[in-house]
């Protein structure tokens, strides 16, 4: 059993998706509603949309659509929280997710990690960046 976050835009869920790929690299792939076969129940004018998209990195997908809503805002309450083993990586990675948003906590040492930071992207997604502080390099 896994768990895998999945996001909701409020429009905007390509133009995320194509700075998380550029930041994290992986393969993407997105279906709008303008793909979807005919009779589908898409609301007018919002075939533009994302029904859904997947980023797979290392194997692990992060998906997400926009939603037809039109007051859709990310969950306050919810990170998604990357990990990984190199520090210089997850300070860049930190770097370009804070890149027009908000840091929340610095990226930096803490007592339990050699780099941990937080911050709201300029989508409105909250991160968590984070070193395994027994692995890092």
């Amino acid at each position: 059993m896994s768990f895998h976050p999945y996001l909701y835009f409020g429009g905007n869920c390509r133009e995320a998706f194509d700075r998380y790929r550029e930041i994290f690299g992986g393969e993407l792939t997105v279906m709008t509603g303008a793909d979807a076969p005919p009779g589908t129940d898409i609301p007018e004018g919002k075939g533009h949309l994302v029904m859904h998209a997947a980023l797979m990195v290392d194997g692990a997908p992060l998906m997400a659509s926009d939603s037809y809503a039109d007051d859709v805002e990310p969950a306050p309450t919810v990170a998604v929280h990357y990990s990984t083993t190199d520090v210089d990586h997850a300070r860049r990675v930190f770097d370009a997710l804070a890149e027009g948003g908000t840091v929340q906590m610095a990226g930096g040492e803490t007592f339990w990690t050699p780099f941990y930071g937080s911050c709201i992207d300029r989508f409105g997604i909250s991160w968590q960046v984070n070193v395994e502080a027994d692995e890092a390099s």
